[in-house]
């Protein structure tokens, strides 16, 4: 793209990093035209600084990744501005075009590895600093509007996350219909909040979080592999059991996942849980979980493994509701 020439004065110093705006889990997404929604998108949030110096790229965390996602560094440099900051989703597509976690992480080497991921492409959802101007200020509507003469289509590696306008309801059954992880919803009149405020708000087609691994039960039926993944939640201060899971693993995971659990394993249980067999670990690890929804104790309904996070992705350990037991 051939770069466009400005002539705004640079006023606003560029900020080395912007604590990221996080989007409030829903049950039900808002209606009304004070809201404009997206597709949620399963992947690494990272923000794409370009600098006069370079472009780094950062994770939510704060770390550099910028070695990680060197293609889309260079692809955020040959869109034109001298500087500027998209926020957006580093994904990895199926063959049906939804981004899949699981086919990220391995094209990152899995947890803790320093492999390019060149399989991924980023979809920029905001942009908050152009040139010389702090654009965090300004309503989402307008962040929106210059974000799209910047990043103006939907190929090549960073592309433009897609808006609609609508019932958010009729849209997430749309997107469930597409086996899409859910919707982003957005406030179209709010400037850009770092934290989780409520300007953005997320709703799900299946319910998926971030787990600490406390413990594993090895296999009845292959020796010496992990059968079943021993999870917690937060309760106040505490890590509480959820239940374990038990599917959704390669081989390859399994193996990789009992090399890492081994080598931080503990004698005292992290959970109240008097189990069996049960090998525990210090819940150093957190994994991202899909399931069906809750039995009374609370235990988790059906859950399958995604993938582990990232300690740069900053993801939260769920945390259990006063409603739940």
């Amino acid at each position: 793209m051939v770069a466009r020439k400005r002539t705004a004065v640079a006023t606003d110093p560029m900020p080395e990093r912007i604590e990221p705006c996080l989007a409030l889990l829903v049950s039900k997404p808002p209606v009304g035209p004070a809201w404009a929604f997206e597709i949620k998108w399963d992947g690494y949030r990272l923000a794409l600084h370009v600098e006069p110096g370079g472009v780094r790229v950062i994770t939510r965390g704060g770390h550099d990744w910028t070695t990680r996602f060197a293609h889309l560094a260079e692809a955020a440099r040959q869109l034109g501005p001298s500087t500027m900051i998209l926020d957006g989703e580093a994904v990895v597509l199926d063959e049906q075009g939804r981004s899949d976690f699981g086919r990220l992480q391995k094209a990152l080497g899995g947890r803790g590895g320093k492999r390019f991921a060149r399989e991924a492409i980023f979809y920029a959802f905001d942009l908050l600093y152009l040139d010389g101007r702090d654009l965090t200020r300004e309503r989402l509507s307008e962040r929106r509007r210059i974000l799209e003469t910047i990043v103006p289509g939907q190929d090549g590696l960073i592309r433009l996350s897609e808006e609609f306008d609508g019932d958010g309801k009729v849209l997430l059954q749309h997107a469930c219909k597409l086996g899409l992880e859910g919707i982003i919803g957005k406030r179209r009149d709010k400037p850009y909040r770092s934290g989780r405020l409520g300007d953005w708000i997320k709703a799900k087609c299946v319910q998926s979080d971030s787990f600490a691994i406390v413990g594993y039960e090895l296999s009845e039926k292959m020796r010496g592999v992990i059968g079943r993944l021993l999870l917690a939640a937060r309760r106040g201060g505490e890590l509480v059991y959820v239940g374990g899971v038990g599917t959704g693993f390669t081989r390859d995971e399994l193996r990789a996942l009992k090399k890492q659990l081994d080598a931080i394993r503990t004698t005292k249980p992290p959970v109240k849980l008097r189990r069996k067999g049960a090998v525990f670990v210090e819940p150093q690890l957190v994994a991202e979980i899909e399931f069906r929804g809750w039995t009374d104790e609370p235990k988790l309904r059906h859950p399958s493994y995604k993938g582990l996070r990232e300690k740069a992705d900053q993801s939260e350990v769920m945390v259990l509701g006063a409603d739940m037991a």
